[in-house]
């Protein structure tokens, strides 16, 4: 196999688990020699997980933080981004736990970010073009700018975050707890003024969900099969940054609302406990919260 890349600038990874699959390992093994630093940050795992977590505890250049109880993605992102501000690095990479980046990974975008910085972008997190998931491809809407295409948000597996900015803003969202956090984040970055930038041509392998791909009207569209629980809180997160969205963007709003009922309908449709789903959904669109945070 060939070496890995050079690190170009100091950054740190921060990958938080929750039952981690045994695959894990091969995402950190494809993370080291790519970045400094590796936290993994699990939330509250059963002991089914104790084994997996003290391997990693093993390896150089990686911190295990232990949470005794669930509480969601966020923290876990939060953990990441202390130890890089603490370290004095410039990068986050937040990755799940089911995702797999390839060998230049880092090295490309963050090359890509160190460039746009400094020719004037005030660049405050960017990504990769595609993320390639088993049921097919995602793209991002964009836009070009004179440094390079921007998005208004990325999924945070495999985006690197301006540590500074993202310190600026207060962190990731903890009371949001797993879904729209990345969203959030860009919204915030994006209220001061910053950019998401997208690396052209370079894509990361992420599992969305039981996530499928089926045809509808000539039109591929992918289905989540999210349980009720995620669907509660995919809609009351999504609608909870709906005003804040819309002040900022009202075309990325009003496409996310869109993607959100589309999704949401889809479920109801084709996938199964649809009574339950419907109720979630329900609870979600009131504002209802649920405890269970766990993927």
């Amino acid at each position: 196999m060939p070496d890995a890349p050079p690190v170009v600038a100091p950054v740190v990874a921060v990958v938080p688990t929750f039952r981690p699959p045994k695959s894990s390992t091969e995402l950190l093994a494809a993370l080291t020699g790519q970045v400094d630093h590796i936290v993994i940050s699990d939330d509250a795992s059963p002991v089914t997980s104790d084994g997996l977590l003290r391997d990693w505890e093993s390896l150089p250049n990686v911190d295990v933080i232990r949470h005794d109880r669930n509480r969601g993605i966020a923290r876990g992102l939060n953990d990441g981004l202390q130890v890089a501000f603490d370290r004095g690095s410039d990068w986050l990479l937040t990755v799940d736990q089911d995702s797999l980046l390839p060998p230049d990974y880092v090295s490309v975008v963050v090359t890509q970010a160190r460039e746009r910085v400094s020719a004037g972008e005030r660049l405050g997190a960017i990504g990769a073009e595609v993320v390639t998931d088993a049921s097919g491809e995602m793209k991002y809407p964009l836009r070009e700018s004179s440094f390079g295409p921007i998005t208004d948000e990325l999924i945070q597996t495999g985006t690197l975050w301006n540590v500074s900015k993202m310190w600026a803003i207060g962190g990731f969202d903890e009371g949001l707890g797993i879904d729209a956090v990345d969203a959030a984040a860009c919204l915030a970055l994006r209220q001061r003024g910053f950019v998401i930038g997208v690396v052209p041509g370079i894509r990361v392998e992420h599992r969305i969900g039981a996530g499928r791909t089926v045809r509808i009207a000539g039109r591929s569209v992918m289905v989540t099969g999210h349980s009720p629980q995620r669907r509660t809180s995919m809609v009351r997160n999504r609608l909870r940054l709906f005003p804040a969205e819309f002040r900022q963007s009202p075309r990325h709003a009003l496409r996310t609302l869109r993607r959100v009922a589309v999704n949401q309908s889809l479920g109801l449709l084709i996938e199964g406990d649809r009574w339950n789903k419907v109720k979630a959904s329900i609870r979600g669109i009131t504002g209802a919260g649920t405890d269970n945070l766990k993927p």
